[in-house]
């Protein structure tokens, strides 16, 4: 049983502190807990996750203005890139994405990046709270500093919750919905950081994809994309429309119109 830890670091009260003790029925601390396997901790810095029994990964905190994301915006390539292809951005046709399964939100930031409204979905509270949390920072950031990181930020919705109640629930049709569940094939390789293994190990992997991918593909007015592991079996029996592959991963698009500006203008009022 893995325990967890909330923790307010030189903070009286968070409102994301709350919404992660609320859905994991767990206590805010003021002092710092002990005794734990992983702590959530919030402070005027931000919210970061520590991995207490394995002292040697470095904290795992979000930043969307500097590192790998701020590059990425500004030299990764743009619309060139290959997950921008997979949901259809072609020159001013940019698709409001719903990214059913957000993560830490590097691929909807990057969608974000190419000009596509984004929606983002994520059901694990700790996942969700340093999403959040990042995502407010570079909009505070951006006010100040960068008036094109502000308009990308602009671009990006979160919502917390479970995405195959959403789509169950949702009268709305999505241009383009967008996953990338988390699978058992994965392995622990160099290429993977020591903090997103320590965020594989406590969030797991998502046992009901098949169920969402199905949910998808009722609420998906124009595609579905699916990303890969590059050698991994495809996430559904549905025929395969086009298949984009790189040196890791890949993109299953499975198609149900094509994306011109009038299917985009009426897909979320059908």
């Amino acid at each position: 049983m893995v325990s967890i830890g909330i923790w307010l670091n030189n903070l009286s009260s968070h409102p994301l502190a709350d919404y992660c003790s609320t859905q994991l029925n767990l206590p805010v601390c003021t002092v710092k807990p002990i005794g734990c396997d992983y702590i959530v901790e919030f402070s005027p810095q931000g919210a970061q996750l520590h991995a207490l029994e394995q002292p040697n990964y470095k904290p795992l905190k979000l930043d969307f203005t500097l590192g790998g994301a701020a590059h990425r915006r500004k030299f990764g390539g743009g619309a060139g890139q290959m997950i921008a292809k997979a949901v259809g951005v072609n020159g001013k046709l940019t698709p409001h994405v719903l990214d059913a399964t957000a993560g830490l939100g590097g691929d909807g930031f990057v969608l974000a990046c190419v000009g596509c409204k984004v929606t983002l979905i994520e059901r694990s509270p700790i996942a969700y709270v340093l999403l959040a949390d990042a995502l407010e920072r570079a909009r505070i950031y951006a006010q100040e500093f960068d008036e094109e990181l502000l308009q990308i930020m602009q671009r990006i919705e979160l919502l917390p919750g479970n995405s195959i109640e959403y789509l169950r629930n949702t009268n709305l049709f999505y241009p383009v919905i967008y996953l990338d569940p988390m699978f058992p094939e994965r392995q622990k390789t160099a290429a993977v950081k020591k903090e997103m293994q320590l965020f594989h190990a406590l969030i797991g992997k998502d046992e009901d994809s098949a169920e969402l991918f199905a949910l998808a593909h009722q609420r998906a007015w124009c595609r579905v994309v699916v990303k890969r592991p590059r050698l991994a079996p495809a996430l559904s029996d549905e025929r395969v429309g086009l298949i984009l592959e790189g040196k890791s991963c890949r993109f299953d698009i499975y198609t149900q119109r094509k994306i011109t500006a009038e299917t985009l203008a009426i897909s979320l009022y059908k």
